[in-house]
């Protein structure tokens, strides 16, 4: 018998045609989320739940008894939206799928933060309304990225790529904070500096992108006390998890100017947007793209596929989180 998987939304059609050739897959032709009854009703009845990170699973759905899932292979790096404590209390294995999108999600960071300092969203809005009156000295001023700070909080490996992509192609000055000490030769290529605190870095950049994991234990890590420590003239960029930044303390802080705008692609509870965010010109949104390439979005499916194989067939699953 063929184990029994779930996928809980459409994914790139190769893999889809991999997964019913090898496994009894239901996939989700509609590619609706699943309910929080459904999401519990599949620990009951599927071998395997392949989630997405738009599927939420703390520690009710998971059943108390007569539970049939035995890993939880996720279609995404981050897992932050799995109860990994329930997935371990009744030894369900969950994996990830790390390295193949670090690229992608680097360039749509790199891509905010050029879009907000030279306020790329608000001129496009504005050509598009047929409000543009042409060019002036004065026109849509914005902020030069060549040369200035960027500050990173995670240097982890996306954080790596988008601080390459900074200093190399920008000529930008690297700082970070990392909770461990990061010295290698990559980092010293670029002639990043490690800071002692978050609140350092905030305080020294021009621009600050965050590359941190997100969960409980970085919920609001960019609160009202820290967002007050940049610069007036800096700016946010998120392409993490929502959740790590406090939405209402940022809406605030670019109402009042204390920081001079934000690039985000994640919220914490997508797909809501706060409309404080929609109502600002100096903030650039992007519905949570940063993996969204053909080539990225086929290699994460292939890495969970390859997740899935390995621990049906009693070997040891290669991105195993828990």
């Amino acid at each position: 018998m063929k184990p029994r998987v779930i996928v809980t939304r459409r994914w790139p059609a190769k893999v889809e045609r991999i997964l019913v050739e090898r496994f009894d897959a239901v996939l989700n032709e509609d590619d609706v989320p699943l309910t929080a009854a459904e999401l519990a009703t599949a620990f009951q009845t599927y071998d395997a739940i392949l989630p997405t990170v738009s599927d939420r699973l703390p520690a009710s759905v998971f059943p108390s008894d007569r539970c049939r899932t035995r890993l939880l292979a996720n279609f995404g790096v981050g897992f932050s939206h799995i109860d990994v404590a329930a997935a371990r209390e009744r030894g369900i294995a969950v994996t990830n799928t790390p390295g193949v999108l670090t690229d992608c999600t680097a360039d749509i960071a790199m891509s905010l933060l050029l879009s907000v300092a030279r306020r790329a969203g608000e001129g496009e809005r504005q050509l598009r309304a047929g409000a543009w009156k042409g060019w002036c000295p004065t026109h849509l001023i914005g902020t030069k990225v060549s040369g200035k700070k960027l500050g990173i909080i995670g240097m982890g490996r996306i954080g790596k790529a988008m601080a390459r992509r900074a200093h190399f192609g920008f000529g930008m000055d690297v700082v970070f904070y990392n909770r461990s000490k990061v010295d290698d030769d990559e980092t010293l290529s670029m002639s990043a500096r490690q800071l002692p605190s978050i609140e350092a870095v905030l305080a020294e950049s021009d621009f600050v992108s965050l590359h941190c994991p997100g969960g409980a234990e970085n919920k609001h890590l960019i609160d009202e006390a820290r967002l007050s420590i940049m610069k007036p003239s800096a700016f946010l960029i998120n392409t993490a998890r929502g959740d790590v930044v406090d939405e209402t303390a940022l809406i605030r802080a670019l109402d009042r100017g204390t920081i001079a705008g934000a690039g985000l692609d994640v919220y914490a509870e997508e797909p809501a947007v706060p409309r404080g965010l929609l109502e600002q010109e100096n903030v650039v949104l992007l519905p949570h793209l940063g993996s969204a390439t053909a080539e990225t979005r086929e290699a994460m499916g292939m890495k969970a596929l390859d997740n899935l194989i390995a621990f049906f067939e009693g070997k040891s699953a290669p991105d195993r989180v828990v």
